[in-house]
């Protein structure tokens, strides 16, 4: 039987190369994300992927997308939530707005998803949510203040899924990324810094595919990932 992998959050770094792995894997991938013309052309880049546009800071775009994919697909097997986004501020400088679309990105989106996929894998017995989370989610920088709370409040989220949901078969993953991922804009602004300063993307997704293979007997809920130079 076909099995079915959504990516809530597909860009160039991790998002693509998700999508990349599982397909190599024998799924059908979901692509979701907000720009459809990047999506379109990184299908075609990938057989089987299926692109579709959702901005997952609100909940009836989230919910139709995945009544879409329930009829185009079936029931989900995988879901990755990869979508991360912030207001990188200080206290007095982060504002109502930065701070709200920052939680419902990370947070608000996360529940919302995971909703959507539950009961499917709850009547299976079987399924997997995993969450690429962040160091901000353990603690809160100067100029982190949205971000590093909408984190945090991620991997609470997370934690009350996996002890809900793993009684019922469904295995909860929480990846914290702690560096920084090799794409073209992080180079440019990095120019100095050696290649095992980054951390590349289909490393971080082949670490995510072999927590959904785990005996269910020891699973992983917190991964940490890091390159080397990373101070921790």
């Amino acid at each position: 039987m076909n099995k079915i992998c959504v990516i809530a959050g597909v860009g160039p770094g991790n998002g693509a190369s998700l999508s990349r792995q599982f397909s190599a894997e024998g799924y059908t991938v979901v692509m979701l994300a907000r720009n459809q013309d990047y999506l379109e052309g990184l299908s075609r880049e990938i057989p089987g992927s299926i692109p579709m546009v959702c901005d997952v800071r609100e909940p009836d775009a989230i919910k139709a997308v995945f009544s879409q994919i329930h009829d185009q697909t079936g029931s989900v097997d995988t879901l990755v939530y990869n979508a991360g986004a912030g207001q990188w501020t200080s206290i007095m400088e982060t504002s109502t707005e930065g701070m709200h679309s920052s939680w419902a990105t990370n947070t608000l989106g996360l529940l919302v998803c995971a909703q959507q996929v539950i009961p499917g894998m709850s009547e299976r017995g079987a399924g997997n949510i995993m969450v690429i989370g962040a160091t901000a989610s353990l603690r809160g920088g100067a100029q982190s203040t949205a971000f590093a709370s909408a984190k945090a409040a991620q991997r609470s989220l997370a934690q009350s899924m996996a002890r809900d949901l793993g009684p019922k078969g469904i295995h909860v993953g929480y990846l914290i990324i702690d560096g920084i991922i090799d794409l073209e804009r992080t180079r440019t602004r990095m120019p100095d810094k050696a290649d095992d300063y980054f951390m590349k993307p289909d490393a971080i997704a082949n670490s995510v595919f072999a927590l959904t293979r785990q005996d269910r007997s020891a699973w992983t809920f917190e991964l940490d990932l890091r390159p080397f130079g990373e101070r921790w």
